[in-house]
C-alpha cells in the first residue's frame, strides 16, 4: 500500500460494516464449472436492502451481474440441465418464484400463487418445483389460505384466542399457520401440499431454510425436518420425515429418537439419507451426530460418535463415498470429509470461518468465508482440500480504505484449571508506550463462541477502531473446544464463566502493558446481558456497563419467554421442580449491590428475553440513582438488524463508553 493510500485511511467504525456487501448462497452449476451467489447492497438514501444473484467462474474470472431489480432476490438454484436459474423475488410485491436464463437477459416469475413462497428448489429432472409456504394446515389449498388471511385483515377485531403454547416464537405471534412444502409442476398445475394437513412446519422456525429438506435422486420422494409434537414449546424433538412427491403422505423416519434429527441429505444412488442428530431430548446445543439412515433396512447409524466436533453442515460427494460437513473448533469454523464407510474425519479447510458447503461435479467445494478482518466471499477448494483461492473479492477496495485491527489470541487458566481461549484486539492506531481503555465483551448463546468471524452485530472491530482494546474470552459453556466445555455452564451461569471472565480479564492485564485497568468497559447481549446484569451486582472493577436484551430475573423470565426447553435444561428443571437454580443465578438478587453506570438496550419485538427484562434493569438503575440511560427500539427483536438502527446503536453505544473511560 502506498503512503497516500495509507494516510487516506480511516479507523473501522459502524458505517464500514454497513456499506460491506454482503455475499451468500453460492450455488455451484450442474457442470461444475460457474457458481450463482446472492450480492447484497444497502443503498442508504432508499434506507433498503437489495439483493441480486451474481455468477462468477470457478477457475477464476470477474464476477458477471444476473440480476439487477431494486428488490431482493434470493434462494438461487440451477435447473438440472444448467440453462436456468430459479429464485425467490418479492419485485413483483409479493414473494414468488422468478426464472432467468444463465446467459443473462430479463428474469420471468413463474408462479403468480395468492401467498408468499421461499425456499425454491427443482426436482431431480427439472421438471417441478418444490417450495415452502405458509398456510392454515386445515386448508384445502392456497386461495383459502389467502380468503382467510384477508378475512382476519379486514375484521375490525384483533383478538387472539390461545389453547396451548406457543403463542409467540422469536419476534412473531402464533396465527394458526404453518410452513409447508409444496410441490407444482413448472408447466403449471396446482401445487401438492405434502405435508397435507400436519399442524407442523418445515422448514422449522424461525431460522430454517432450504437445508431442511431436499430431493430423492428418482425425484419420487422428498425428505424434510419438522416438530410433530403437541409439546412444541419444551419439546426438542425436530425428526426428519420422508414424503411421496405426490403428495400421498408421509412417514416418520427418526421418532426413536426424542432429540433434535435435521438437515437430511440424500446420497447420489438415493439408498442413504445422511443427517444431524443429537442424542438429549431437551438440549439445543447438544452434539450434533452425523448420521446416515439406510432406506432399505430402515436403520440408523451414527457416523461421528467419537467425534467431539458438532457437524453443521451435510453435503456428499459425487461417488458417495464421503461426506462433507464444517464444524465449530478452536474459535473457527471448519471444513471436515467424513468417510461414508467408517467415519473417519480428516480436517480441509482449517482457518476462518466457512459456511454454506457446496459440492460440484468437478470435485470441488464451494462455500462463504470471513474472518474477523474481512466480511463473507465466495471461495473453492479441491475436494481434498488444497488449491483452495477466493473466487471473489466484491470488498477488497472498501476493506482497504479502513483501518483495522490484527486479532491475537491467548490462553489462560480459567474455571477448574481448564485451558480457556480469548481474543484481544489492539485499538487503531496503536502506539507502544501508551495505555488504552478497554471494551470487554461478553458472548450470548451462552452456547456460542467468539470466532474468526466477521460479525454484522457484534464486530470486535468497531470497538478497536474507536480506540479500545477489545478482550473477548470463550468461556465454559462455548462451542468448539469440546462438548463438556459446553456442557459446563448448565446450572452454572454465574459460577464457571463468571470466574473465566474475571481470570481471562487478570492474565490479560498481566500480560499486555498497553491496558489500562482503571478504564474498562463491560458490555454484552442476550446471555452477554444477563453476565453483564450479574457483573453489576459482583464485581466495580467496570467503569461502565451495557446490558443489551439481558435477563433480569431468571426466575420470572421463564414465565415469558417462548423455547421453555431452554431455561428448563439450562436450571435442570421448571421453576416448581426441586434442585433448579433459577434463585441462585438470578441477578435480580443483587441489586442491592449495584454501583456501576449501565447503558440498556431493548427491542419491542423480542419475545426471547421480552423488554420487561430491560425495563427492570432499567427501573433497578434508576430507583438506586445509578447513572443510567435506556436505548430502546420499536421495531427490533432480539437483535438490531436494520442498518440506521445499527448506527444509532453502535454511536450510542460508543459514546457511552467514551463518557466514562475516556473524558476526565
Amino acid at each position: 500500500m502506498t503512503a497516500r493510500a495509507d494516510e487516506a485511511r480511516h479507523p473501522f467504525s459502524v458505517r464500514d460494516m454497513i456499506a460491506m456487501e454482503r455475499l451468500a448462497s453460492p450455488q455451484p452449476s450442474p457442470d461444475g464449472g460457474r457458481v450463482v451467489f446472492t450480492r447484497r447492497v444497502y443503498d442508504a438514501e432508499a434506507n433498503k436492502n437489495f439483493t441480486n444473484l451474481w455468477i462468477v467462474p470457478i477457475d477464476g474470472g470477474e464476477p458477471r451481474r444476473l440480476t439487477s431489480a431494486r428488490a431482493s432476490d434470493t434462494a438461487p438454484r440451477w435447473s438440472p440441465d444448467g440453462r436456468t436459474i430459479a429464485f425467490v423475488s418479492d419485485r413483483g410485491g409479493s414473494s414468488q418464484v422468478w426464472t432467468i436464463d444463465t446467459a443473462g437477459g430479463e428474469a420471468r416469475q413463474v408462479t403468480d400463487f395468492p401467498v408468499d413462497v421461499d425456499n425454491v428448489q427443482w426436482s431431480p429432472e427439472g421438471a417441478r418445483l418444490a417450495f415452502s409456504a405458509e398456510v392454515y394446515p386445515d386448508c384445502p389449498d392456497l386461495s383459502c389460505t389467502a380468503k382467510r388471511d384477508k378475512e382476519k385483515s379486514d375484521n375490525p377485531v384483533k383478538a387472539r384466542v390461545f389453547d396451548r403454547l406457543m403463542i409467540r416464537h422469536w419476534d412473531a405471534w402464533y396465527e394458526g399457520k404453518r410452513n409447508h412444502i409444496f410441490v407444482w409442476p413448472v408447466k403449471g398445475g396446482t401445487p401438492v401440499d405434502v405435508m397435507k394437513g400436519a399442524d407442523a412446519d418445515s422448514p422449522t422456525k424461525p431460522f430454517g431454510g432450504q437445508e431442511e429438506f431436499a430431493w430423492s435422486p428418482d425425484g419420487k420422494s422428498i425428505a424434510f425436518t419438522s416438530k410433530m409434537t403437541k409439546n412444541e414449546a419444551w419439546s426438542t424433538d425436530n425428526n426428519i420425515y420422508l414424503a411421496s412427491a405426490d403428495g400421498s403422505g408421509y412417514r416418520c423416519l427418526t421418532c426413536a429418537n426424542e432429540a433434535t434429527d435435521t438437515q437430511p441429505a440424500f446420497s447420489p444412488d438415493g439408498r442413504t439419507i445422511a443427517y444431524l442428530a443429537m442424542t438429549r431430548p431437551g438440549f439445543e446445543a447438544d452434539r450434533q451426530r452425523l448420521m446416515t439412515y439406510d432406506l432399505p433396512s430402515g436403520k440408523s447409524r451414527a457416523l461421528t460418535e467419537t467425534w467431539d466436533r458438532s457437524a453443521e453442515s451435510v453435503a456428499w460427494s459425487a461417488d458417495g463415498k464421503r461426506l462433507f460437513v464444517t464444524a465449530e473448533e478452536s474459535a473457527r469454523k471448519k471444513i471436515f470429509a467424513v468417510d461414508a464407510a467408517g467415519g473417519k474425519v480428516g480436517i480441509l479447510v482449517g482457518d476462518h470461518y466457512n459456511t454454506e458447503l457446496a459440492v460440484t461435479s468437478r470435485g470441488r467445494l464451494v462455500y462463504t468465508q470471513d474472518s474477523l478482518v474481512s466480511p463473507a466471499e465466495i471461495a473453492s477448494c479441491r475436494i481434498d482440500g488444497t488449491e483452495a483461492r477466493a473466487l471473489t473479492r466484491v470488498n477488497a477496495a472498501r476493506l482497504q480504505a479502513a483501518e483495522m485491527s490484527r486479532p491475537e489470541e491467548f490462553w489462560f487458566k480459567g474455571a477448574g484449571d481448564d485451558r480457556v481461549h480469548a481474543w484481544i484486539l489492539k485499538p487503531a492506531g496503536f502506539q507502544e508506550g501508551r495505555k488504552y481503555p478497554v471494551a470487554f465483551l461478553v458472548h450470548g448463546g451462552p452456547q456460542g463462541s467468539w470466532e474468526d468471524h466477521f460479525h454484522y452485530r457484534w464486530n470486535p472491530q468497531a470497538y478497536a477502531g474507536a480506540g479500545y482494546v477489545v478482550i473477548a474470552i470463550n468461556f465454559h459453556g462455548s462451542t468448539g473446544f469440546g462438548q463438556a466445555f459446553t456442557d459446563a455452564i448448565r446450572k452454572n451461569w454465574g459460577g464457571a464463566p463468571y470466574e473465566d471472565l474475571m481470570k481471562g480479564l487478570d492474565h490479560a492485564i498481566a500480560t499486555y502493558p498497553f491496558i489500562d485497568s482503571d478504564r474498562m468497559g463491560a458490555l454484552g447481549a442476550s446471555y452477554g446481558g444477563y453476565m453483564i446484569n450479574w457483573i453489576a451486582g459482583h464485581t466495580d472493577r467496570f467503569k461502565c456497563l451495557v446490558s443489551h436484551d439481558g435477563e433480569f430475573d431468571t426466575r420470572t423470565s421463564f414465565y415469558t419467554t417462548e423455547e421453555l426447553w431452554f431455561p428448563e435444561w439450562e436450571n435442570g428443571g421448571t421453576p416448581w421442580d426441586p434442585g433448579t437454580t433459577y434463585e441462585r443465578w438470578s441477578p435480580a438478587l443483587s441489586v442491592a449491590n449495584w454501583k456501576t453506570p449501565m447503558l440498556v438496550i431493548h427491542g419491542a419485538r423480542d419475545f426471547r428475553l421480552p423488554e420487561t427484562e430491560g425495563f427492570s434493569v432499567f427501573t433497578a438503575l434508576q430507583r438506586r440513582g445509578i447513572p443510567s440511560k435506556l436505548l430502546y427500539f420499536p421495531d427490533e427483536n432480539h437483535w438490531v438488524l436494520k442498518a440506521k438502527n445499527s448506527i444509532l446503536w453502535h454511536d450510542t453505544v460508543i459514546d457511552w463508553l467514551d463518557r466514562w473511560l475516556k473524558k476526565p
